[in-house]
């Protein structure tokens, strides 16, 4: 439980906190305060690194990449020591540009040891949003790898930033980023104008230790200390801005819902530059002194199940689609997955048949689901392995130690009674020092009293345990009936040649909106669009039946494995010719 108020800052906003005594709904903790209370995350990783220095750290199967947490220790250390060389000051802003490599858990930590703002950028980005989130950030020094796939980010940064290529290390001036001025390359060909990783580390080497030391002695928990792109619905992606206190806390009440310690190993296929990477996933072993597997740069599922079989993992993350891809992975059968415990699947909403699954066949029996929001740093609420399966499957489990949550009418502020839909707003140690350079957007998402404003709609349950039912944005008004889509889309997951769904609203002349449903059926099943339809009818209202049906063999995703309903929607208008009933 929070303590005391504190002031956060950042050159954006400053709020302060409420002290209000905060809701907690009889979670399996202390009232003391955790270890990490008061820590920066550099001190967190000179004590884990003291306490648990043999073991390992982070593993890279695929790369052959194994550090123990001495080892990562000393290389933060050499990296953070770069970082002084490059003259990056406590507060500036570094980002970073890169699929999952080992330099970007580094550079993480190494930015935290000196008190600069680490901007995680979204590797499926492209030439636009990039000038978008390097100008918006402020950023002096971008690190990035130099090609993934089918993406080359040297050329993308060279379409934006064309003064690169006639620039000398860190005199870079750039019109549309006129702080930028370093640019490190972490693998591949260095640019011209650019410097590589491993120059990064050798200018450290000129960079006496108690200069790092001092600095460290300045930094405070609450500073900022990462800065997250939301993805959005409309306009810009925003700013979320996070302390070092806001992360700390939030991997340690995540990884106390898993009942983690140092002799776990959790296998993270999700991506660094999202919280479930770098704060579930990076930190929460921080924490705990347990150990990251990361199976590949993107998630794959061959890959992943590989790499919980052969470093007997015993944690595993990711959004629904991850592990609907490993349960239908050709090598599945064949695999021994029986070091698995527990684990997160979150990101988006769970479909119960799903969960069941990765109970019953991955063998994860205290796997738990957690739900929240960048802003939030990211766990609002999360279940934990000693709930009943029940409540593991059809909640997102009770608030976190020190947050509190209510259910409100959207646009009020009075809570409502257990079993009536809302809209979930918390406040805590978790939420968000405020969305950088966005004032107007904070005073939007935070209200005065400090509640954040999820947009998530959701019902309390007797016990303190909430059910998510979908978003106001996603809600569906056909007729004046209100129907939310994860109610259909949980419906479709019960037929069993259903592996996936999912349910949008279509503009319609007539009713205003219609439902459609996009559907991926289970290898080797078959069905019709009359069958679904009909099996729909015989259990939910006729209004709620889908109008539209539509096979599918992929989902547009984002590269966390969201569903992009809003491609669907595009798709389908396009397809059916609504763009007419749209303006109607």
């Amino acid at each position: 439980m929070l303590r005391s108020c504190e002031l956060l800052q950042n050159t954006a906003i400053k709020m302060r906190l409420p002290c209000a005594p905060y809701e907690v709904d009889a979670m399996p903790y202390s009232d003391t305060a955790p270890w990490i209370d008061g820590h920066t995350i550099g001190q967190a990783l000179a004590r884990t690194a003291d306490t648990y220095g043999n073991n390992d750290a982070l593993v890279f199967p695929a790369l052959g990449v194994r550090f123990t947490w001495r080892q990562l220790a000393a290389e933060v250390e050499r990296c953070a020591r770069g970082l002084l060389a490059l003259g990056i000051e406590r507060g500036q802003h570094v980002a970073i540009w890169a699929t999952n490599v080992p330099e970007w858990i580094v550079l993480q930590h190494a930015t935290a040891r000196i008190g600069a703002v680490l901007v995680t950028i979204n590797p499926a980005y492209r030439p636009f949003e990039l000038k978008y989130v390097l100008a918006q950030s402020d950023a002096v020094a971008l690190v990035l790898v130099d090609r993934f796939k089918t993406s080359d980010y040297f050329a993308m940064l060279a379409e934006v930033c064309p003064e690169l290529a006639t620039s000398t290390p860190g005199t870079l001036a750039a019109s549309e980023f006129p702080r930028l001025r370093w640019v490190v390359s972490i693998k591949g060909d260095t640019p011209t104008g650019a410097i590589p990783w491993s120059d990064l580390l050798a200018r450290g080497e000129s960079i006496d230790r108690r200069q790092l030391v001092e600095r460290e002695r300045q930094l405070k928990p609450t500073d900022p200390i990462n800065i997250q792109y939301t993805s959005g619905t409309t306009g810009f992606p925003k700013a979320a801005t996070l302390s070092h206190r806001n992360l700390l806390y939030n991997a340690y009440y995540v990884g106390g819902c898993q009942n983690m310690s140092s002799a776990d190993r959790i296998c993270v296929p999700v991506p660094f530059y999202h919280c479930f990477g770098c704060v579930m996933g990076s930190l929460c072993t921080l924490v705990y002194g347990a150990t990251m597997i990361v199976p590949a740069e993107s998630f794959a599922p061959t890959p992943t199940l590989a790499a919980i079989e052969a470093e007997r993992a015993t944690a595993l993350y990711g959004v629904p689609t991850m592990f609907i891809a490993q349960l239908q992975d050709e090598s599945f059968a064949t695999r021994d997955l029986s070091s698995l415990r527990t684990g997160i699947m979150a990101g988006s909403p769970c479909p119960i048949e799903v969960m069941r699954q990765v109970v019953d066949r991955m063998g994860a029996r205290e796997v738990t689901i957690a739900y929240g929001l960048t802003e939030a740093a990211p766990v609002i609420t999360q279940t934990t392995v000693d709930d009943p399966l029940d409540l593991r499957v059809e909640t997102v489990g009770r608030p976190l130690p020190g947050v509190e949550v209510k259910v409100v009418e959207p646009g009020a502020t009075t809570p409502l009674p257990d079993g009536q839909q809302g809209e979930l707003c918390a406040r805590g140690h978790g939420i968000m020092l405020g969305y950088y350079r966005d004032p107007e957007a904070t005073a939007r998402a935070i209200d005065a009293d400090g509640w954040l404003h999820t947009g998530d709609l959701t019902v309390r349950q007797a016990g303190g345990y909430y059910r998510i039912t979908g978003r106001i944005k996603d809600m569906v008004i056909r007729g004046g009936e209100n129907i939310y889509p994860r109610e259909i889309e949980e419906f479709l997951f019960s037929h069993p040649a259903v592996e996936q769904a999912s349910v949008v609203g279509v503009p319609d002349a007539k009713f205003g909106e219609e439902l459609c449903a996009w559907v991926k059926l289970r290898r080797g099943a078959s069905a019709t669009v009359d069958e679904l339809r009909d099996y729909c009818r015989k259990s939910l209202a006729h209004y709620k039946v889908p109008r539209y049906v539509k096979f599918v063999e992929a989902f547009p995703q984002t590269v966390t494995g969201k569903i992009q309903k809003f491609k669907i929607r595009e798709e389908m208008m396009s397809e059916l010719g609504l763009e007419q009933a749209k303006t109607a």
